[in-house]
């Protein structure tokens, strides 16, 4: 893990699970303030919001992250049967913001975890690494960070 980020999320542990999980998007989503198109197309802004996206209106970043980091974490609480540390809600947090619900309540990721198997579940992880059928090395990265901090505290 990159030493920088590994850092920020020692400094974010004490705000919990909503905390960690906005620094690793934070990180890997970057920010831009005005409407852009993602790698697989989707029009986006600040830190990868896909919702309602006004190409002249002016956004909070800000408030865009808490609104939609809340969302994924509520996902995760909605989904999620199997008992949870801080540092895996914050990891499939960060994964359900940047695959979205549908596809987490689908995944294979989702099913072992509720079975169980943790370590499957955090593996599952590396499998999302595509967009339109090529690996992303920006997602490789991504997975791997969450995989890490699924498997293992900080």
């Amino acid at each position: 893990m990159n030493p920088e980020l590994r850092n920020r999320l020692i400094k974010a542990t004490a705000g919990g699970a909503i905390a960690l999980a906005t620094v690793l998007i934070q990180w890997h989503e970057g920010v831009l303030y005005t409407p852009y198109r993602d790698s697989g197309g989707v029009l986006s802004v600040c830190y990868g919001h896909t919702g309602a996206v006004a190409i002249s209106s002016p956004v909070s970043a800000t408030s865009l992250l808490d609104s939609d980091q809340k969302a994924a974490m509520a996902i995760v609480d909605a989904n999620v049967t199997a008992p949870l540390t801080e540092n895996q809600k914050a990891a499939l947090a960060s994964f359900v913001y940047n695959v979205a619900r549908g596809a987490f309540a689908r995944s294979t990721l989702l099913k072992k975890l509720n079975a169980g198997d943790r370590a499957g579940a955090c593996d599952e992880m590396r499998c999302w690494k595509y967009v339109d059928g090529k690996v992303s090395k920006g997602l490789v990265n991504w997975r791997s960070v969450e995989r890490e901090f699924c498997l293992k505290p900080l």
